[in-house]
């Protein structure tokens, strides 16, 4: 009875985690799939999330907080766009110089601590779970919820006049440029997004687990790669939405392998 209730319990939290990490793989599929471009700032927006999500939290705001911690993963991706669009700096070197930079400007966000804790403030889960408290621990399920509407935003963005330029981008940008389209400005709108939707997994990742650590993104960009990798590999990419679907799936069933 213990074992088989150890095992409910693991099962859904690798669930719940699956989906909080399944928006870094969507932010990878993007900037790496769709894009062709290793982002490696990844970690550093993450932690940047978790931050801004938490000093927001913090005064009382936890849905704003979330929308917070996407402007900064915004402007996380912009910087990385500049440098390498204006500069010409390589794209590994620009994701390594802001993911460098980004680890002083998250210790400054976090009030130079190395942790942050959100245990006696609300979190969008302590209000789910108020709100829906019928459904017991199901509440955190909402998790499907947030990445169910990612996913088909991220199918219907792609599909539009300037995702299908950002495709086209990462097919051959020397053809996207002679067809009077700026590579510069699609790489820039596809590095925002990306960002802005790891600084949501980050976000909420610090709401989930209720702390923030200056650490906690370390790792994130195998993390995200691995879920990549086996949703591609498993599900397969001939349409869109099987590739996103994939993504989504490979990001829970590493979850399970980690549990």
């Amino acid at each position: 009875m213990l074992a088989s209730i150890f095992s409910l319990n693991v099962i859904q939290t690798a669930l719940e985690l699956g989906c909080i990490y399944a928006l870094v793989a969507l932010a990878l599929f993007l900037s790496y799939s769709i894009l062709n471009i290793a982002d490696l700032s990844t970690d550093g927006c993450f932690t940047l999330g978790c931050a801004v999500a938490c000093q927001v939290a913090l005064t009382g705001h936890p849905f704003l907080a979330l929308l917070a911690a996407m402007a900064a993963g915004v402007c996380s991706g912009f910087i990385t766009a500049f440098l390498q669009t204006r500069l010409g700096v390589e794209s590994i070197m620009a994701g390594i110089i802001v993911n460098t930079g980004l680890y002083t400007i998250n210790l400054a966000v976090m009030g130079f601590s190395s942790t942050m804790s959100l245990v006696k403030t609300d979190t969008v889960f302590s209000i789910a779970k108020s709100a829906l408290s019928f459904t017991g621990g199901g509440y955190k399920l909402v998790l499907a919820v947030v990445i169910a509407l990612a996913g088909a935003a991220m199918v219907g963005f792609l599909g539009t006049r300037l995702g299908l330029s950002i495709r086209a981008t990462g097919d051959n940008a020397a053809m996207v440029r002679a067809s009077s389209i700026n590579p510069a400005f699609t790489i820039t709108v596809g590095l925002c997004i990306s960002g802005a939707l790891t600084a949501l997994s980050g976000g909420l990742l610090a709401q989930y687990q209720k702390s923030c650590d200056i650490n906690v993104g370390t790792g994130m960009v195998t993390i995200a790669l691995a879920s990549l990798i086996i949703g591609e590999t498993l599900v397969g990419k001939r349409t869109m939405v099987r590739r996103v679907l994939g993504v989504v799936f490979g990001s829970c069933l590493y979850r399970f392998i980690v549990a």
